[in-house]
């Protein structure tokens, strides 16, 4: 009787124990989620080179944005302020949504890495990027983008 509880015991253990890690694993991401992490990292690669022939082929031509200064800008801003290497931001958190037919939003978190000596002051360091991205034809682009301040002060 003992054994036959010891081996029932240790049965429901091991099959709890296998349920919980199928249950902890992670799903690995979509094709769509593999997509625009790929196309935003991308975007993130150019703002840190300034490859300003990236943003010319990218942007939408009605593209906008709101900086983290909380002001609108157009997209020959974003040209002009990306054409010069050193935006350099380490993203974390990205998460993909399709927004709809041809609508697909990625929304993450950055931190700001710019040395205070090359700054006017202390900017955000911690910041929520979301970009919305449009197809246009086969092509997508960048239609949108807001630049959020997550935290101010530590820099």
């Amino acid at each position: 009787m003992n054994n036959r509880l010891a081996i029932s015991i240790l049965l429901c253990g091991t099959l709890l124990s296998a349920f919980a890690q199928d249950a902890a694993a992670p799903k690995p991401p979509s094709q769509l989620e593999r997509t625009f992490t790929a196309m935003e990292n991308s975007f993130i690669r150019a703002a840190k080179k300034g490859d300003a022939a990236f943003f010319q082929h990218t942007l939408a031509d009605d593209f906008s944005f709101v900086d983290s200064d909380g002001q609108l800008y157009g997209r020959q801003e974003m040209i002009d302020n990306r054409s010069d290497p050193g935006f350099d931001i380490l993203p974390y958190n990205m998460k993909v949504l399709p927004a709809g037919e041809g609508v697909v939003i990625v929304t993450y978190d950055v931190v700001l890495r710019v040395p205070p000596e090359e700054d006017q002051g202390p900017p955000p360091r911690y910041q929520h990027f979301s970009t919305v991205w449009v197809k246009k034809g086969v092509a997508w682009q960048m239609k949108f983008q807001q630049m959020s301040v997550s935290h101010w002060g530590d820099w």
